[in-house]
């Protein structure tokens, strides 16, 4: 396969994360978050990015069967040599902001548990000193003023 037909093929790829990814951060901003439409989005950025590597791949075979070292200086001359300098550079960018995105998704869905771990610590705290039994009765003793709610 065509080395400028690899690097298009992983820049539409990566074009397709980035829709993913605003997505997933969009259910991320949302009060009540959507638990299957995060996983479904999960599902299908797996998929993606194993088709990345799959082409990452192949495109570093390519390379090194063209005799390029291996690495970024031999991906730029191969890029280069075969006219698709552009999207070369285009791809890089694209990776770049693709893990920016990744990072700051991860970065949300950190705060997302945090804040969901606080509200069920809270909660506990609550079942804790509550004034009902399990069976519904109250707690409190005859002839004596519970001051605890």
């Amino acid at each position: 396969m065509a080395l400028s037909r690899l690097l298009s093929d992983q820049l539409q790829r990566l074009d397709e994360l980035v829709v993913m990814l605003f997505d997933e951060q969009a259910l991320l901003t949302q009060g009540d978050i959507d638990g299957d439409a995060l996983t479904a989005i999960a599902l299908k950025k797996q998929a993606l990015l194993a088709e990345l590597e799959r082409i990452e791949t192949l495109r570093r075979s390519v390379q090194t069967k063209l005799g390029y070292p291996d690495g970024a200086l031999g991906a730029k001359q191969a890029a280069n040599d075969a006219e698709c300098l552009a999207t070369w550079e285009s791809l890089l960018e694209k990776s770049e902001r693709v893990s920016r995105m990744n990072e700051l998704t991860g970065q949300m869905l950190s705060l997302r548990m945090k804040h969901n771990q606080q509200m069920l610590d809270y909660i506990r705290q609550i079942a804790e000193k509550t004034l009902y039994k399990p069976n519904g009765r109250n707690n409190a003793q005859p002839g004596r003023i519970n001051a605890s709610a």
